[in-house]
């Protein structure tokens, strides 16, 4: 019964870091309208919280899981959210600092971000048991981390108001409340006794001969979910490209009304809160590859029919105005609604391949999870990729070939790609 409440204590406060990791990361988006009015930047240079965040996972990535290693992964914890704390608080001081001040803080928080990756994805997978069990709790986990990332903008659109007079001050209220949350959650995971599974022991001089690479699932797995960026990220950012463009543009686009169509990203993600619901509560009866094989296949077909279906043929989609808390209704052509409802599939692929991919490394999985939160650089590189195609073909609809081919990988990786073929390998 103490080890019970022990494990259900560990539980919880990974379930509130998977939280936090969304309410920060997606700070970045709307101080992104902050930052171009205050600073007067580009709309490239507005979103450098973002790229700061991506850039932080490929830096942090492999040191991270060398820190579980060798500190276990409630001390790495509280070493991330010390950056978190840091990264707040110089992000606020870039009020008066200045646009350098801001992009040295977000990518502070970004290592913080990347470091909590590292320690929530692997330890609520073991605290499960591994298998359905290890998914249903990632994809628990998924659920608050969905909530917190709209609650972010409900928060940071009333904060912000007029985009035209934001100022970095607007935000002190949304910067103190992430800055309280990661001061408790230092202080109650330094006083929370975590079970963690022993990290190998070094014997000086000895090499081991095997790593995590030396699995294939793994490093298939490793780029599934770099490519699983393509789905998340490039499909509403395109979205809303394809929809705001003009018929006269270099890629034309439908030319609808901005004001709507901005709303339409929070129904993409309002999507993926509804699928990773439906993840945990199906994710201990359903295994992780039955999962992922009809989720990819499903996000397959929608993609597809957003490329060819005509878009003469429309519906109406509501759009969330979080500033307002209001519904705005528009039409759009079907295609598009197609690809939004790619958000209920992209849902549950990062808990489902994280599964897939490290089970069965045993001692390996720490420094597997360190590799893994690497690849998160790739979903920059895929929405680039997505944007020089579009660029080329002067085509939004030939651009969503990328995040399709993205699919059919997953897809892949789901019915072949993930069993592991080195299972004379020892893990323990």
């Amino acid at each position: 019964m103490s080890q019970e409440k022990k494990q259900w204590g560990a539980i919880i406060v990974m379930i509130a870091l998977f939280a936090m990791i969304a309410f920060v990361t997606n700070l970045c988006s709307p101080m992104g309208v902050i930052v171009k009015n205050q600073f007067g930047t580009s709309n490239f240079l507005a979103m450098v919280g973002n790229y700061g965040n991506f850039m932080a996972y490929l830096v942090m990535g492999f040191p991270a899981g060398l820190m579980i290693q060798k500190y276990g992964y409630k001390k790495t914890a509280l070493i991330g959210l010390a950056f978190g704390i840091v990264g707040i608080i110089i992000q606020w001081l870039s009020g008066w600092g200045g646009f350098l001040v801001y992009l040295i803080g977000a990518f502070i928080a970004g290592f913080c971000m990347c470091i909590l990756n590292a320690v929530v994805n692997p330890m609520l997978n073991l605290l499960g048991g591994g298998g359905n069990k290890g998914n249903q709790l990632i994809q628990t986990g998924g659920v608050f981390n969905s909530s917190a990332a709209v609650a972010v903008y409900i928060i940071m659109g009333a904060l912000i108001g007029d985009a035209a007079k934001a100022k970095i001050s607007d935000a002190t209220p949304a910067l103190m409340i992430a800055l309280a949350i990661f001061v408790i959650a230092f202080i109650v995971i330094a006083f929370t006794k975590i079970e963690e599974p022993p990290q190998p022991v070094k014997v000086k001089g000895e090499k081991d001969p095997h790593s995590a690479f030396s699995f294939r699932h793994f490093n298939l797995g490793i780029l599934a979910i770099g490519l699983y960026g393509g789905v998340e990220m490039g499909i509403p950012g395109y979205v809303l490209q394809y929809l705001t463009a003009t018929n006269d543009a270099a890629t034309p686009g439908l030319g609808m009304d901005a004001g709507y169509v901005g709303t339409l990203a929070a129904v993409f993600f309002l999507l993926m809160l509804i699928g990773r619901f439906v993840g945990a509560s199906v994710g201990g009866k359903v295994s992780t590859k039955a999962m992922m094989t009809f989720v990819s296949t499903l996000a397959v077909i929608l993609i597809l029919l957003g490329i060819y279906l005509p878009t003469d043929i429309t519906v109406s989609v509501p759009g969330i105005d979080y500033a307002t808390m209001s519904v705005l209704w528009g039409k759009v052509p079907v295609g598009v609604f197609c690809f939004l409802l790619v958000g209920l599939c992209a849902s549950v692929m990062w808990g489902g391949i994280f599964n897939l991919a490290t089970e069965g490394l045993g001692k390996y999985t720490a420094i597997a999870s360190g590799a893994f939160m690497t690849m998160v650089c790739g979903f920059a590189i895929m929405v680039g990729i997505q944007g020089l195609v579009a660029d080329w073909t002067h085509s939004y609809l030939i651009s969503f070939w990328v995040p399709l081919l993205c699919a059919l990988y997953i897809l892949y990786y789901s019915l072949w790609g993930h069993k592991n073929v080195n299972t004379d390998i020892p893990v323990d």
